[in-house]
């Protein structure tokens, strides 16, 4: 009996940069080994530009991307919940694993600070795969 896949939710306020840039690594990185959605409590109307160029850079795609207003379905759903900065917009239930990730938010950045954020996502993202894989 294979083990359920676990279901991982990134969020942030605007849903433009920083989770979507961490599931975008995870898409990447745990080749179907875990499913990832990202949300945010007031989510832009596109991603943001500089952290789409900052992926490409690594060989990431996140244009197929769109953010999404973050929903109490959505958290339920969850197995973990990682927050970026959303402060207290992310509902609570008990039995989620919760983390929150301080990370600068890459809005109105330039491309050397994104990249500096984009690395310090894709080392988080890697332990966090590490750990959710390695049953």
């Amino acid at each position: 009996m294979t083990a359920p896949i676990p279901t991982v939710l990134f969020v942030c306020v605007h849903n433009a940069g920083r989770s979507q840039m961490a599931a975008g690594y995870v898409q990447h990185l745990a080749a179907g080994r875990v499913d990832v959605r990202s949300a945010g409590s007031e989510p832009k109307d596109s991603i943001n530009p500089v952290a789409v160029v900052a992926m490409a850079e690594v060989g990431i795609d996140i244009t197929t991307g769109a953010p999404k207003l973050l929903t109490v379905d959505a958290v339920q759903q969850a197995d973990v919940v990682i927050t970026m900065g959303c402060g207290d917009a992310c509902p609570i239930f008990p039995g989620k694993r919760y983390e929150d990730w301080e990370l600068d938010d890459p809005a109105g950045q330039g491309i050397e600070a994104v990249r500096a954020i984009r690395d310090d996502i894709r080392a988080r993202v890697v332990a966090l795969l590490s750990e959710l894989t390695s049953a």
